[in-house]
């Protein structure tokens, strides 16, 4: 996306210099954020995480655990223990993230039933 002089219309480009695609469409997806949110209460381990975020797979989990900790969003720290222990946490860009990501799902929260509503109407129509 480039900033635009107030008479013209933003422009937004599909490619890697794209704040939204190269960034917003990496937390976007359908279980990063319920991921983000489940580590805010503090480190958890795969298997606890994969109880607490209904209907993930344990290759998806894997995956995106993966995918944030690459986006440096997820710190995972191996234990040296017998049976190693494995332990996912928000750094500090993760928990810097959730706060306006908090405010969007504050709004889902609050105008679900009006979408729920506005879907229905449409559905109707068509």
């Amino acid at each position: 996306m480039t900033a635009a002089a107030p008479s013209e219309r933003r422009m937004f480009h599909n490619n890697e210099d794209c704040p939204i695609r190269n960034v917003i469409a990496q937390i976007g997806d359908k279980w990063s954020l319920l991921i983000l949110f489940a580590l805010v209460d503090g480190p958890d381990r795969f298997n606890s995480l994969k109880s607490r975020i209904v209907g993930i797979s344990q290759r998806m989990l894997t995956q995106t655990l993966r995918d944030l900790e690459r986006e440096g969003y997820v710190l995972r720290t191996v234990y040296p223990e017998v049976p190693a222990r494995v332990e996912y946490e928000l750094t500090d860009m993760g928990r810097d993230i959730v706060k306006p990501l908090y405010q969007l799902v504050s709004w889902a929260d609050q105008h679900h039933e009006d979408i729920k509503q506005a879907r229905q109407a449409y559905d109707e129509k068509s």
